[in-house]
């Protein structure tokens, strides 16, 4: 596993408006990326001994006992140092505790690659400061990788910085399009319609339907991401890597994301679309004639 950061993890109550403060943003980092560590850990315990799984919502979202351990361990190493701070968290939803500072968790990224023994998956954690996302973390067990950002510091992975691809020819690009099951009337032979278009302008498409779509767009090996069926706790933190690497995050319509901690909006799904600067806006265009 990538090793621990070399801060002692020292805890010292300070303050939320301590955020500016370098002491409390290496702590929240620290700690941000023990929880990765040992929500990973439980992961690899499981991973290829999981033979029942719970249907939620629909037939392509389910939940395993490592969906279930990994959460209780986050939230666990989160609440002994910051009882004050709110955490929202797929399985467990949102704990408001009145803080400024919201948690946002997603304790195995990619269940159906997982429970079906695939080695696409992970863990992943963003902290809200009111909403905004100022600091995240994605951890890949199985490639032993770790990406991380704060607003405003770039973005890495296991420490070594990383930029979004420089291409500006979308025909030059792998790019990832992932959906899943949905029983809405229609949905899915338009999004293969979408696709069509889309695989005409690029080199080729691939997916993981996981994090690992949107690790691997922030480094630069694929040109784009995209996905119409995403929860908040899905893309808030690959959308801040994505762009501390340089690159643009938004919905289908090009819009930023609004990640205001209400019923409404941290249940409902969002579109996405990471990529850089350029190919972004040719890509806003063909999801746009696509959808029309």
């Amino acid at each position: 596993m990538p090793r621990l950061l070399g801060l002692k993890l020292k805890y010292e109550r300070l303050s939320s408006a301590s955020f500016k403060n370098i002491r409390f943003q290496n702590y929240m980092k620290e700690l941000l990326i023990k929880a990765l560590h040992e929500a990973g850990y439980i992961l690899l315990g499981y991973s290829g001994k999981i033979s029942e799984y719970t249907i939620k919502e629909s037939q392509s979202s389910i939940v395993t006992k490592a969906d279930i351990e990994s959460e209780k361990k986050i939230i666990d190493i989160i609440l002994e140092k910051f009882p004050e701070h709110n955490t929202l968290g797929e399985e467990t939803g949102f704990q408001n505790r009145s803080s400024e500072f919201t948690w946002v968790i997603d304790p195995l990224d990619g269940t159906s690659n997982f429970a079906a023994g695939i080695p696409w998956f992970g863990v992943i954690i963003c902290v809200l400061k009111n909403s905004i996302p100022v600091m995240a973390g994605c951890f890949l067990p199985v490639q032993n990788e770790i990406y991380f950002a704060e607003k405003g510091k770039g973005a890495t992975r296991n420490g070594e910085k990383i930029k979004v691809s420089s291409e500006t020819e979308l025909k030059n690009i792998l790019a990832a399009y992932s959906l899943d099951y949905s029983d809405e009337p229609g949905k899915t032979e338009r999004e293969a319609k979408l696709i069509q278009q889309v695989v005409s302008s690029i080199r080729n498409l691939r997916s993981t339907n996981s994090l690992i779509d949107f690790c691997y767009t922030a480094d630069g090996k694929l040109g784009a991401c995209m996905n119409q069926t995403t929860k908040i706790w899905d893309i808030a933190a690959p959308g801040l890597i994505i762009e501390e690497a340089g690159g643009i995050v938004t919905d289908f319509q090009g819009n930023p994301f609004d990640f205001s901690l209400n019923a409404g909006n941290y249940g409902r799904n969002f579109t996405i679309i990471g990529s850089n600067k350029v190919l972004h806006s040719e890509l806003i265009k063909i999801l746009n004639n696509g959808l029309q």
